[in-house]
C-alpha cells in the first residue's frame, strides 16, 4: 500500500513538472497577437504582477500607462493607454501577447517587446560596451508574464 500510494504521489510530481513546462521566447505561439497557452504552464500571481506593473526596475508598466490601484507609484505615464479597465477590454490569451509582444497585435505600438529574445538590436552585455552574448534573455520571465497577465485581468471598469 505505502509503495503504491508513493508511486502515485511520484506520478503526480512528474505530470505537474510536465504541464509546467515553460515556452521559450522563440517558440511563442501568436494567434492574430494573442498567445492562448500560459507561458510558464503555471497561473499567474495577481499580486506579484501588481508589484512589477509599477515597479520602474522590472516591467516599468507605469513610465508609459496609468493605473488608478498604483496610485501610490508616482509619475505614471501618459503614453500609452489607461490600463484601467484592460481585463474588460482585452481577453487573458489578448493581454498575454500584448505584454509578449505588442507589435504583433499594435503594429505601431512603442511599447517594449517584453517576452522576445530576437529580432532587434539589443544594448551590449550588461552595459560594458561588449556585444551581447547568448546570456542576454527577455525584458520579463515567462512567470512574471504570467503575473502581469494576471493582475491586469483584474482591472475592471
Amino acid at each position: 500500500m505505502r509503495i503504491s500510494v508513493i508511486t502515485v504521489i511520484v506520478a503526480g510530481f512528474a505530470a505537474s513538472a510536465a504541464y509546467a513546462e515553460e515556452i521559450e521566447p522563440t517558440a511563442v505561439s501568436y494567434t492574430d497577437g494573442a498567445v492562448e497557452k500560459s507561458l510558464s504552464g503555471v497561473a499567474g500571481d495577481p499580486a506579484n504582477g501588481r508589484v512589477i506593473v509599477g515597479d520602474k526596475g522590472q516591467g516599468n508598466c507605469v513610465a508609459c500607462h496609468q493605473v488608478t490601484d498604483l496610485a501610490d507609484v508616482p509619475f505614471q505615464g501618459e503614453i500609452g493607454p489607461m490600463l484601467d479597465g484592460a481585463g474588460d477590454r482585452w481577453s487573458e490569451a489578448e493581454l498575454r501577447g500584448i505584454v509578449a509582444n505588442a507589435k504583433i497585435m499594435f503594429e505601431d505600438s512603442m511599447m517594449p517587446s517584453f517576452y522576445k529574445t530576437e529580432g532587434f538590436t539589443r544594448p551590449g552585455n550588461a552595459y560594458t560596451g561588449k556585444a551581447p552574448d547568448e546570456t542576454f534573455g527577455p525584458l520579463l520571465s515567462a512567470q512574471q508574464i504570467e503575473d502581469v497577465v494576471a493582475y491586469l485581468a483584474t482591472l475592471k471598469e
